[in-house]
């Protein structure tokens, strides 16, 4: 895959809209471990935020309102909920000029455009938590090489050909709260056969922490690491057969196709 370069693209001035957690995540990896020169410009929302960044980072500063951190940067990140995007985007003027990264799940670019009034190229993505310490790969539609160059210095860009492709992925990342959800469960059935609540919880983040790092082997499939983890009658097939079944994985599926359906 080829590597771009913020410089090499010219995208030394990045707005973000929306300073909430993803907000704060993208300025953390942008300027993790000093890297990328780009200067910053915040909106007011997320004040508290906001300004915490602008104290530790050089080169990052809050603006007086959304418009103005449109007007300073090349690229602007709009961050904010799908519910606030009419109060938050209402009467911006964008250039065409600009290159405007939406995060809103749920938003197409036809509606953002319509929105913004804008002629300037709207690209999706959906970074998560990890692009603070450069660890997230980032899908995005349609490919930009301004925003492959943000992303890949954020831990990888995976640009797809169009919205279809990516409301799957935007899907697939909204199974991550369940996944703490089961841990939590698991902690909570060691409680309650008398466990201490700590104790257990100790295990469990440990248990898949070494999971999360059998990952990092793309050597084998996800169905060979499942295969390489289990005995024949062993304990991990016996609850992946018994509650990980054909009727627990086609709920799962039903419930991926109601988000989709409604993510177009």
């Amino acid at each position: 895959m080829t590597q771009h370069s913020l410089e090499d693209n010219n995208m030394r001035k990045i707005g973000i809209v929306g300073v909430g957690e993803i907000g704060k995540a993208l300025v953390e990896g942008i300027r993790h471990e000093n890297g990328a020169a780009a200067e910053i410009f915040l909106s007011p929302r997320g004040a508290r935020t906001a300004a915490e960044l602008s104290e530790r980072f050089e080169g990052v500063q809050v603006c007086a309102d959304n418009q103005e951190v449109v007007d300073r940067a090349d690229l602007v990140i709009i961050a904010v909920r799908r519910q606030d995007r009419d109060e938050a985007l209402g009467g911006l003027k964008v250039a065409d000029e600009k290159i405007v990264v939406t995060l809103m799940a749920g938003v197409g670019i036809d509606a953002l455009r319509q929105t913004l009034g804008t002629g300037a190229p709207i690209v999706r993505a959906i970074p998560l938590p990890a692009v603070r310490v450069r660890r997230s790969v980032t899908v995005t539609t349609p490919p930009h090489p301004a925003v492959d160059a943000l992303f890949d210095q954020l831990g990888g860009s995976l640009p797809v050909a169009d919205e279809d492709a990516f409301n799957v992925f935007s899907a697939l990342t909204g199974t991550l709260t369940a996944h703490y959800a089961y841990l939590a469960t698991l902690t909570a059935w060691a409680g309650e056969h008398g466990i201490a609540t700590e104790v257990a919880e100790r295990y469990v983040r440990g248990l898949f922490q070494n999971v999360g790092r059998a990952l990092d082997d793309e050597t084998r499939s996800l169905d060979q690491l499942a295969a390489d983890h289990e005995t024949s009658q062993g304990n991990n097939e016996r609850i992946r057969t018994t509650w990980f079944g054909p009727a627990n994985a086609e709920a799962l599926a039903t419930a991926l196709d109601g988000l989709l359906a409604d993510l177009k």
